[in-house]
């Protein structure tokens, strides 16, 4: 009688810790049956494994607990950066530091998780951006690749853009925020500003000089052209000399002459 009394306690206590089980996974059930898809995101579809043609937008959705599940996929704006190394037309190695804005093409996210999956930055933009940067870094010399830099960025964004393009990726824009050349460039690069700014001064100096010598060579020949009409005055009219004297005479007369007769006549 013990046995059975015990036996149906268990069944009875069993009872009661079953309850409490299935409302659990009642309740889990419910809640695995909705999914929400949040702002600036898309859903994909799994269904047993297989990814559904099927996209969902942001919203609430209903799906088949053990059979679907939806995988999140951000489609907002990204930003990538890396560096680069490359080598120039002239051999010149440099290091190119690139920023990436992109987003996901929102049809295609689907084609994207199921063919690369989450890892699409190492697995399709690391390797674009690096080989793109090196093929479009190679038809530069080191001087034209920051002189040109405008040109340098807009062929590496129109190589980005069709590459990841075509693999669901938009490019928006791209930056080079860095060129990055070996320390003898860049001293090389100093001293050639340093001979530009000498040269430019030695220059300077030169134009200064010529204007200087011109300067004087017109007052030597000014001065020369008044003596000489000064000579010819003179041998025309002897008494041109004393007007010449008159003309500085300050007016007073000398204080002892030596007996000399003054040195103004004065007509009678």
């Amino acid at each position: 009688m013990g046995i059975f009394r015990d036996e149906k306690e268990n069944l009875r206590l069993g009872r009661v810790l079953l309850i409490p089980v299935l409302i659990i996974f009642f309740m889990w059930f419910v809640f695995s049956s909705f999914v929400t898809v949040q702002p600036g995101h898309r859903g994909v579809v799994v269904e047993l494994g297989a990814v559904q043609d099927r996209v969902l937008g942001e919203g609430f959705y209903t799906v088949t607990p053990f059979i679907q599940h939806v995988e999140m996929i951000e489609v907002r704006t990204q930003k990538y950066e890396k560096d680069a190394a490359a080598t120039t037309i002239d051999l010149l190695d440099v290091k190119t530091t690139v920023a990436v804005n992109y987003h996901l093409s929102e049809g295609e996210v689907n084609k994207m998780f199921q063919t690369v999956g989450l890892g699409y930055e190492d697995r399709l933009i690391a390797p674009a951006v690096q080989e793109i940067v090196k093929s479009v870094t190679a038809r530069f010399d080191a001087e034209k690749l920051v002189t040109q830099r405008e040109n340098v960025k807009q062929q590496i964004e129109t190589s980005l853009r069709d590459r990841l393009g075509e693999r669901g990726i938009i490019v928006e824009t791209i930056s080079i925020t860095n060129f990055e050349f070996p320390i003898q460039f860049n001293q090389a690069i100093t001293d050639k500003q340093t001979a530009v700014q000498l040269k430019q001064k030695a220059e300077n100096d030169l134009q200064r000089i010529e204007v200087e010598a011109r300067q004087a060579k017109a007052k030597a020949e000014g001065e020369a052209a008044a003596i000489k009409a000064v000579n010819e005055e003179l041998l025309k009219s002897p008494q041109y000399i004393q007007y010449l004297a008159v003309q500085k005479w300050d007016g007073v007369m000398p204080k002892a002459t030596g007996g000399a007769l003054p040195f103004i006549q004065i007509p009678v």
